[in-house]
């Protein structure tokens, strides 16, 4: 795929994504906390768990393209295990239930709206480094991954991976808002 039209659609799709988290800035507190079993996260738990996944991989993506002495390629080549997390991410009409680490889960952690400005900023930290990896290898930089600091990923997988996860959550977040208009 194109190096160029991927890191657009990756702008474009985090865009989307603020753009979503912004419109939930008018939520009460009650309705971002409401969940309709004790077990599953709330509109807030959703999202600090993203913050939480964006607190581990934005720095190091950061460092990698800083650091990185290679230059751009007009084609980005995924690979095999970067397509399949990435690919795995992707919101589904029935999503599979994955585990997550204890680390990052944050069912019945007091949350407050600063959980979305939070989102929000590294949203918009996401689309600088996006811009910034114009001059880098999407192939050639790796990110060491949440799994292991020796399994890591190309930085183009790594971007995919990182944002198909925000659309996967926030497409949990609309149905918990669906389910609280049926109540």
């Amino acid at each position: 795929m194109e190096s160029e039209k991927l890191l657009q659609s990756l702008i474009e799709q985090t865009r989307l994504n603020s753009n979503r988290v912004a419109q939930l800035k008018s939520h009460t507190l009650a309705t971002l906390t409401w969940k309709d079993d004790p077990n599953s996260w709330n509109i807030l738990e959703c999202l600090e768990h993203l913050n939480l996944y964006g607190a581990f991989y934005l720095p190091k993506i950061e460092r990698e393209i800083k650091n990185s002495t290679s230059q751009s390629e007009a084609e980005f080549n995924p690979g095999f295990l970067g397509n399949y997390f990435a690919q795995s991410m992707l919101p589904k009409e029935k999503m599979v239930k994955m585990k997550t680490f204890k680390s990052k889960n944050p069912i019945h952690t007091s949350l407050d709206k600063n959980v979305l400005d939070t989102f929000l900023a590294q949203q918009l930290h996401l689309i600088d480094l996006l811009n910034q990896s114009r001059t880098v290898s999407l192939n050639h930089v790796k990110i060491a991954t949440t799994l292991s600091s020796l399994l890591k990923l190309k930085l183009g997988d790594t971007f995919r991976f990182l944002i198909n996860h925000n659309s996967r959550h926030l497409h949990q977040v609309d149905g918990i808002l669906a389910k609280m208009e049926r109540m």
